[in-house]
């Protein structure tokens, strides 16, 4: 026995689902596109930070132009941008340094450095990203270059500027030209060998003991003109004094203390002696 089914659907109908499904399909596509696009877009693109300094590299090929802080588009299949940062940095060691008299001083150093933002291409084009062993490696041959000169002790003295400055100016032959500026080298601790700094601390107590001693030298000089000073002016007033008493002074003054004498109303006994005019007990 055979069925037979009639479905009898209106053509509006079909043609109708046919095109919500073409809908759909563009909607979704549409959003597929959409989300490539934007993938594509925030690929293509870097940010500059500060204190950075982009460069882009194009099939291999470095550009001479570098970019500052901010965006900087590219093509993500062909070019790629390389950061570098060109803010200050420090490099710490620790090293033997060579004195003129043949010792050896321990130092602690730091060198304050930068890369020029004009010269980033260069840097990356010649020494790399890895420049610090570069810095580490002029800064040794330099500094034993200028310590050499030195004695260990003027390393612990007032001359330590100046050695840090011929260091300096000795890096920067080296340097400079690859786009590398050396800001200050400092050198932080100094440990002299055991005996010198044992001989540098006894002279410097000599010389403090010296300096105490013409102290008290100068002490006993000045209170030795005071009494000097204060023995001639005694010396003077009594000379004077003697000098200015003379019998009719004496007369005068006895005279006086007479008359100052009966004033008073109490009984007084006048001796003389003959050769004052009067003696009072």
């Amino acid at each position: 026995m055979e069925y037979i089914i009639n479905i009898n659907i209106p053509l509006t109908y079909i043609f109708s689902l046919f095109v919500l499904y073409k809908k759909n399909t563009i909607m979704k596509c549409l959003k597929y596109l959409l989300l490539v696009s934007s993938a594509a877009l925030f690929a293509s693109c870097t940010v500059v930070r500060p204190g950075q300094v982009g460069v882009k590299q194009r099939l291999g090929n470095l550009s001479d132009k570098s970019y500052t802080q901010g965006p900087v588009w590219y093509n993500p299949f062909t070019t790629k941008v390389i950061l570098t940062s060109v803010q200050l940095k420090d490099i710490e060691l620790s090293l033997s340094l060579p004195s003129k008299e043949g010792l050896s001083v321990v130092a602690q150093i730091s060198i304050l450095y930068r890369v020029d933002q004009n010269s980033v291409p260069k840097v990356i084009r010649n020494i790399g990203l890895s420049y610090e062993n570069i810095i580490s490696n002029v800064f040794r041959s330099s500094s034993a270059d200028v310590c050499s000169k030195y004695f260990a002790k003027d390393m612990h003295s007032g001359m330590r500027a100046d050695i840090e400055l011929e260091i300096k100016k000795k890096m920067a032959e080296t340097l400079a030209s690859q786009g590398i500026v050396v800001e200050a080298v400092l050198m932080k601790s100094i440990q002299l060998p055991a005996g010198l700094a044992s001989s540098i601390e006894q002279k410097l107590r000599a010389e403090q003991d010296a300096m105490r001693m013409v102290f008290v030298l100068q002490q006993e000089k000045l209170e030795a003109e005071r009494k000097i000073i204060e023995a001639t002016g005694t010396k003077d007033a009594q000379k004077i004094l003697s000098e200015g008493l003379t019998d009719q002074i004496i007369k005068v003054r006895s005279i006086e203390a007479f008359i100052e004498l009966a004033k008073s109303q109490n009984s007084k006994i006048i001796i003389t002696d003959g050769k004052v005019p009067y003696l009072v007990e």
